[in-house]
């Protein structure tokens, strides 16, 4: 049964995820993941240390990591951000809830419960195990979860025009399903490229380093899932990983892309086709916008190798990976529906 205020409250927290998922990006890219070396708070406080004594209280307490406030409000900000999310995840657990006697399901709310639960010990394992590759990518990929769970939730207490005819992409979900696959590993595998600093690997394009297969790959230190710090290093921002393991990381994104270009093109081809047959307008619509937010992230993509990843192109490369994900989404949701809705 649909709910006017799971609708509402499910639409804003997708609205306040896609901004965590954008500022999680921008932390991590401009080195800022450690700007805090504790949590939740900062050098052991609510928000960042400013007054003189404050300063050097937190100086003192981690002198290997000395105060630098713009990177610590980067971090603080992320945190509020999320904080807020789950806040208004929980509020809306309640709700469905305190509704499930009206035929509102729970379930997929307290699901969402569970998840940002887990996502705040992926932020705390984040920085007390000092941005660890595995660790970070588990919370890019947690933090999408959530993201495509709520604009779930979205749809199933919504009532598009276009959902009347969706039943006609019934014969289209299993490649829908298969484009959400594709997606999500493409999705880990950038995710894995940008903490393992790998972006810059290959220089030019189509060919990496000058080579279509570059020689100097190597695939048995690109997947190794768990790092140690070597003498010397405290931490492991910038990477700790030799350049054949990064060329092999930066390879295996490029192949991914490759896939889900395809997944998601033949999709949203599949779709449209559908829904000219079906006189869908709005069915149309959507996979026309999917196909255009396929080409704007290619777009991204291959302008970070161009323009050496600036920082704005990379954070919005990973923005579009969020909006990408939700078209996607949404046609795996169009082709579940039944026929009862047409």
């Amino acid at each position: 049964m649909k709910n006017a205020v799971i609708q509402k409250l499910a639409l804003v927290s997708v609205a306040l995820t896609l901004v965590v998922v954008v500022l999680g990006a921008y932390v991590r890219l401009s080195d800022a993941g450690l700007g805090c070396p504790d949590w939740p708070g900062c050098y052991g406080q609510i928000g960042v240390p400013s007054a003189e004594h404050e300063v050097a209280a937190a100086n003192s307490a981690y002198p290997e990591r000395p105060v630098e406030a713009h990177k610590a409000w980067k971090e603080m900000i992320h945190r509020y951000a999320a904080s807020t999310l789950g806040l208004l995840i929980v509020v809306m657990a309640g709700v469905a809830w305190f509704k499930r006697k009206a035929g509102v399901s729970p379930w997929l709310p307290t699901m969402l419960v569970a998840l940002v639960i887990f996502q705040g010990l992926l932020g705390m394992w984040t920085v007390t195990l000092l941005v660890q590759p595995v660790i970070v990518t588990a919370h890019l990929l947690g933090g999408m979860t959530t993201l495509a769970l709520l604009w779930w939730l979205f749809l199933e207490h919504s009532d598009f025009q276009w959902q009347r005819q969706a039943s006609s992409l019934s014969l289209v979900r299993g490649v829908a399903f298969f484009a959400l696959l594709v997606l999500v590993l493409q999705i880990a595998l950038g995710g894995w490229t940008s903490t393992h600093y790998a972006a810059l690997a290959c220089y030019g394009f189509p060919t990496c380093n000058g080579e279509w297969w570059p020689q100097s790959a190597d695939f048995a230190d690109a997947y190794s899932l768990w790092h140690e710090l070597a003498p010397g290093q405290r931490d492991f921002e910038g990477g700790i990983l030799h350049q054949g393991g990064r060329v092999a990381i930066h390879l295996s994104h490029r192949i991914g892309a490759v896939l889900a270009t395809l997944g998601v093109a033949w999709l949203a081809v599949s779709v449209y086709r559908r829904a000219s047959a079906a006189a869908s307008t709005g069915l149309k619509g959507l996979a026309v916008l999917t196909l255009l937010a396929l080409l704007v992230q290619l777009s991204l993509g291959i302008g970070n190798v161009f323009m050496q990843l600036p920082l704005w192109m990379a954070t919005a490369h990973n923005g579009g990976a969020a909006v990408l994900l939700l078209g996607v989404v949404t046609l795996v949701y169009a082709s579940t529906l039944r026929g009862e809705r047409s």
